[in-house]
């Protein structure tokens, strides 16, 4: 967890591929711990093929079924065939807006929202952008990316930088660029 959060949490990513498996993992978290799906994520690396959209947007019926006996990921069919259909809306947002990179970030105007928190406790669980992400994904035929976790792959993947104001990363990605609020 702590090189999770010294290396990774709250980087701005940029890769289509990495978009995919974080907004994989954060659908798979619902109800349960990170740290439970941060330990299984080299096994869901294995299962979903890499997170290659592409590749899981073919899975078949079987290849679905021997996912879902694998004890090396969470086995619940509704997350798991949703990584399938998401795959498919993720190649569609991708032929229609050159990228899903271009995608998510337009819905924080392309830079980082930078908030300066002293307390864990100030932390939203979502924002009017995690609403309207979220409000969009699902009409494009994305599940499991209600606006808590739409909030929480934006902090993962850097559209907002959450760390507290406290901590080494706030200051480390706030010279990396983005805009405050």
């Amino acid at each position: 967890m702590q090189a999770y959060h010294d290396e990774e949490w709250g980087t701005p990513v940029h890769d289509d591929r990495t978009l995919f498996e974080f907004l994989t993992l954060e659908g798979a978290q619902a109800g349960l711990s990170w740290s439970t799906i941060l330990n299984k994520r080299a096994r869901y690396r294995e299962v979903f093929a890499g997170f290659d959209p592409p590749r899981v947007a073919r899975f078949t019926r079987p290849r679905i079924e021997r996912a879902l006996r694998d004890p090396g990921i969470v086995r619940n069919r509704l997350k798991v065939e949703s990584t399938v259909s998401n795959a498919r809306a993720f190649l569609d947002v991708q032929d229609k807006e050159g990228s899903f990179d271009a995608y998510l970030w337009g819905f924080v105007g392309g830079s980082p929202i930078r908030r300066r928190r002293l307390h864990p406790r100030e932390v939203p669980a979502t924002t009017t952008e995690s609403d309207a992400l979220s409000k969009d994904l699902k009409r494009r035929g994305f599940r499991f990316v209600g606006s808590t976790i739409c909030y929480a792959y934006m902090q993962a993947v850097g559209l907002v930088n959450d760390h507290l104001a406290t901590c080494f990363r706030w200051r480390e990605l706030r010279e990396g660029g983005g805009r405050g609020r």
